[in-house]
């Protein structure tokens, strides 16, 4: 009985808009003749005096009517958060990245992306993107759809422009940068503490951690390597 009075008070959360507008639904022509006063008999109502349906108070109304819109966008924001859903990914490189997107928004995942280019002045460039950082910063839409190219920013993890010299490290949410090892960067996850060793030349990139070297007519260099991320149960 109880889940039938729950559902009854869900069922006239979603059909009006306001408050006001339940409480005139329960307000009766006669109601008005004999009252002559329109905000009197929304009173009486909210009180349970006059009416003939259930009685909710003003604050649960509101309160149900928040939630209900709080669920929505909620939900409409699932539905959007995969900006590669539902786009013809042409590059091999997009693709790839499209398969690991809803693993590193849910923090499954954090892939590092390490990227040789050239900029719109034809400079070569070079760095390291933590993906699951970038995700949030960054539209990537234009990129699945190939309107625009990922490129390394100099607010990367990483960032070498081969012609100016400009060298730059930059810790993310996700990645504390160890530059100082001999044999080349080293990323530490700040969830598990475990390093991810970007040296091409290592027998592995670390625990729980892949390497994929990409082909792709778009860029000069990709790889990515991917760590999986085990939480402490």
């Amino acid at each position: 009985m109880e889940d039938d009075g729950q559902g009854h008070t869900d069922n006239i959360i979603a059909e009006f808009a306001t408050y006001e507008d339940f409480l005139d639904s329960q307000i009766t022509p006669l109601d008005l003749f004999y009252l002559e006063d329109e905000e009197l008999a929304r009173q009486l109502v909210e009180l349970g005096y006059r009416g003939s349906g259930e009685v909710i108070k003003r604050e649960e109304f509101e309160a149900r009517k928040q939630a209900a819109e709080a669920s929505r966008l909620s939900k409409r924001t699932q539905d959007k958060a995969l900006a590669s859903a539902g786009k013809d990914i042409k590059d091999p490189f997009m693709k790839e990245l499209a398969k690991r997107e809803e693993a590193n928004r849910s923090g499954k995942m954090t892939s590092i992306i390490f990227i040789r280019d050239r900029n719109s002045k034809g400079q070569e460039i070079s760095g390291y993107i933590d993906y699951a950082h970038r995700l949030k910063t960054d539209d990537f839409e234009p990129f699945f759809l190939g309107k625009k190219k990922l490129l390394p920013k100099p607010s990367d993890l990483s960032f070498f422009n081969w012609e100016t010299q400009l060298v730059a490290c930059n810790h993310t949410p996700n990645y504390q940068v160890i530059a100082e090892n001999p044999s080349g960067l080293l990323f530490k996850n700040k969830r598990d503490r475990k390093i991810l060793n970007v040296d091409p030349k290592a027998a592995s990139p670390g625990d729980n951690s892949t390497r994929s070297v990409l082909q792709s007519d778009r860029y000069v260099q990709v790889v990515i390597y991917d760590h999986i991320t085990r939480r402490k149960a």
